[in-house]
């Protein structure tokens, strides 16, 4: 089963090799690869529902105070979307990082589900992320997939049927429970889900927990312990990670200075921006966006 395995993932890093070391689109749908090292800045972000696949080298994601190291012996799913930090390792032997990931689509995952048997038993975990053991089965429905690359008159076709394997496969695994409670409209996980999509939506507008639990139909203390336990952030913590995220891209791309970023993105005040922004980031916000500019003119 090992030279399975080995064998598997030699031909997806052939086929992947063709990425860039960016987001890079395959032309099948939902699909995209990445190659070598990424930028530190373009590593933070709120990430989109996904499964990744780690090909060579390996990868930290830290949400919260939790981070996670995954390797190509293991794959990563995020069921709900989440501020995240992100950090790439380069292969032991020097190999770039290569990675796979596919964003998950609702409609597909709630079709798949009414096709699926009873669920397997579920985590004790709550948590929106996690990571697990790879595959021969999945690794195999991954490598179809890749090789759609090569034949796109096919990917009309067979595309949604290895989306829908790989889909099942990890429905099948220990953490296929986050996939079917995002799926369900009346699960615990469903309802945060839709609470980050006000705050997500308002981010710049101040929130009362108080409306979110009742618009999630739960309880003030229900509400707040269950959005703590999927996304590891209070929901008034998850407002401030997507207002620096934001901000950030603001100052970097958008050549914003500190104070109009800060109001921009709902602070009321430039000092306790930059305070809170150098306490997630690591430095105070001037300089960080200096450090990253030099860096991508280098």
């Amino acid at each position: 089963m090992q030279d399975l395995m080995n064998d598997q993932l030699l031909d997806l890093r052939a086929l992947a090799s063709r990425a860039e070391n960016r987001r890079t689109e395959t032309g099948i749908p939902r699909v995209a690869m990445v190659q070598g090292e990424i930028p530190e800045h373009m590593l933070a972000a709120v990430y989109d529902p996904m499964i990744n696949l780690i090909l060579q080298g390996s990868k930290t994601m830290t949400v919260g105070e939790r981070t996670l190291r995954y390797d190509p012996a293991t794959y990563f799913v995020m069921s709900i979307e989440l501020p995240a930090v992100g950090t790439i390792h380069p292969a032991a032997s020097g190999e770039p990082y290569l990675a796979l990931s596919l964003t998950l689509d609702s409609t597909v995952l709630s079709t798949l589900l009414t096709d699926l048997p009873s669920p397997a038993e579920r985590n004790e975990s709550e948590a929106g992320f996690s990571v697990a053991a790879v595959t021969p089965e999945l690794m195999d429905a991954w490598l179809r997939m890749l090789r759609l690359m090569d034949r796109p008159d096919d990917i009309a076709a067979l595309a949604p049927v290895y989306e829908r394997e790989i889909l099942y496969r990890v429905l099948q695994g220990p953490h296929g429970w986050m996939l079917r409670d995002i799926a369900a409209p009346d699960t615990a996980m469903a309802r945060v889900s839709q609470a980050i999509q006000w705050i997500r939506r308002d981010f710049a507008e101040p929130i009362r927990v108080e409306t979110l639990a009742r618009k999630a139909s739960m309880s003030v203390s229900a509400f707040h312990r269950h959005f703590k336990a999927v996304t590891t952030l209070s929901p008034l913590q998850y407002q401030k990670r997507v207002r620096l995220l934001k901000a950030r891209m603001l100052m970097v791309a958008g050549a914003k200075s500190v104070t109009s970023a800060a109001f921009e993105v709902g602070y009321e005040s430039a000092t306790q921006f930059s305070r809170d922004y150098a306490r997630v980031f690591g430095l105070p916000p001037a300089r960080d966006t200096a450090r990253i500019l030099g860096e991508t003119q280098r």
